[in-house]
This record gives C-alpha cells, sequence and structure tokens, in this order.
C-alpha cells in the first residue's frame, strides 16, 4: 500500500529537474500527502505539464465520488482484472511526482504502528506509476482523479510493509506514458532496486493527514539502507 507520500520539490526545481513546462499557482513543497488531496502528476509526455488530480480513482461510470476513498492504489497483480482500473491502465496512465513515501511498521502488540520514510539515496526525484479517470457530476462539472499502483516490496520495505509502490525514476519514469505493448507496461510494475534507496523511522506526526510540516521526514532514528 502507498498511503502517504512527498514531493519536497518546489516549482522552479520541478521545471529545472524534469523539464515541466507548468506548474499549477501557489505550488509549494509537500510533505505529508494524503488520500482525497491533489496529488501532482503528469499524463501527457510532451507537453510535460503538471496536473493536479484527487487521489482516489473516480470511474467515470461512479455514481459519485464517494468510491475515490477505496481506490487510492491498485495492485499491478490484478490491474487488468478489475473494471475499475482496466481501461485507465490501457488508456490514461500518468506519472505521480514524489520524492518520498511513508509505510508504518506494526508493533508486536498490533496496538500502535511506527512510521518509516523512503527515499532514493541521492534524495533525487522520481514517479509513482500512476492511472487517472475522468468523472463527470451531475452538474456539469469534471473530476480527474488517480491511483496510484502498488507491488510486492523489496528487500528495504519488506521489514516495513509487504507492500510498495512501483517506483519509475527519472530514466524509466517517460517510458510509462508511451504507447507500449501491454507486456511491456506490465514488466515496468515490478519493486524497485533496494540498493539505490534508504530508509529512516520518523516522527508520528505524520499519522495526522492535516499536518503537513518539513519535520513530517527529519529522521527520529538512525537511517538503514
Amino acid at each position: 500500500m502507498c498511503g502517504r507520500y512527498t514531493l519536497s520539490y518546489k516549482a522552479e526545481e520541478l521545471q529545472l529537474s524534469l523539464g515541466i513546462t507548468d506548474v499549477p499557482q501557489g505550488w509549494e513543497a509537500r510533505y505529508n500527502i494524503a488520500p482525497t488531496q491533489p496529488i501532482p502528476a503528469i499524463i501527457d509526455e510532451k507537453a510535460r505539464k503538471l496536473e493536479l488530480l484527487y487521489w482516489g480513482l473516480v470511474p467515470s461510470w461512479a455514481k459519485d465520488i464517494s468510491i475515490g476513498s477505496k481506490m487510492i492504489n491498485a495492485r499491478s497483480e490484478t490491474i487488468m482484472e478489475k473494471p475499475s482500473f482496466k481501461n485507465s491502465f490501457q488508456r490514461r496512465r500518468c506519472l505521480v511526482l514524489a520524492d518520498g513515501f511513508y509505510e508504518w511498521k506494526k508493533s508486536t502488540t498490533g496496538k500502535s504502528s511506527t512510521p518509516y520514510y523512503f527515499q532514493m539515496k541521492d534524495q533525487s526525484i522520481f514517479a509513482f506509476a500512476g492511472i487517472y479517470d475522468i468523472w463527470h457530476a451531475p452538474d456539469g462539472g469534471e473530476l480527474w482523479s488517480g491511483s496510484i499502483i502498488t507491488t510486492n516490496a523489496n528487500e528495504l520495505v519488506s521489514p516495513i510493509h509487504e507492500r510498495m509502490p512501483v517506483i519509475l525514476d527519472r530514466e524509466m519514469m517517460w517510458n510509462w506514458l508511451k504507447d507500449y505493448p501491454v507486456n511491456q507496461l506490465v514488466g515496468m510494475m515490478k519493486p524497485y532496486n533496494p540498493e539505490k534507496m534508504m530508509a529512516v523511522e520518523v516522527s508520528t506526526k505524520v499519522n495526522s493527514a492535516g499536518y503537513d510540516g518539513q519535520d513530517c521526514i527529519k529522521p527520529v532514528k538512525k537511517l538503514f539502507e
């Protein structure tokens, strides 16, 4: 599962690092992006415009947007079997930009969980493999929403959680938006190389979806790699 993540790059940094042509006005660094909040995504490889999607995929056929809160993630293993995800995977893929994500390790008693923050060793920006859809409201409005695709955890993440987001680094991310055969796209949805990542235990401040301070990523214990 991927339920919280970060994009701490500012607008000008996003433009310089990825050649993004347009960033939503007022964009600020985010340290605790949570479900049903806006997520920064790119849906067109050539335009490279940063869009804000509602986090929680709302299929075009949905009666209302309430289903979105249950659709924040799409499992890579079953994405071609689920009606809610299949069409989007085939036609509406997106890059969800990030520079880190959180997972929680349950205690032996199961009564509490400890948050950990995962990022690249060089702290570089990357993308989650994502999908999106467009929902038309009864009043004529539109809602653009998305889900983050997950896969089995790699050796770094697995001691904390059994799932992790599908990560595409800067060398691979643009391929996700190309019109590739399904088998080639499926091959991209695999656990990321753990040797390029690091993790650290962080404050439980991140537990609150309403808190978005930089201290969410401040280590409270020594990192592990």
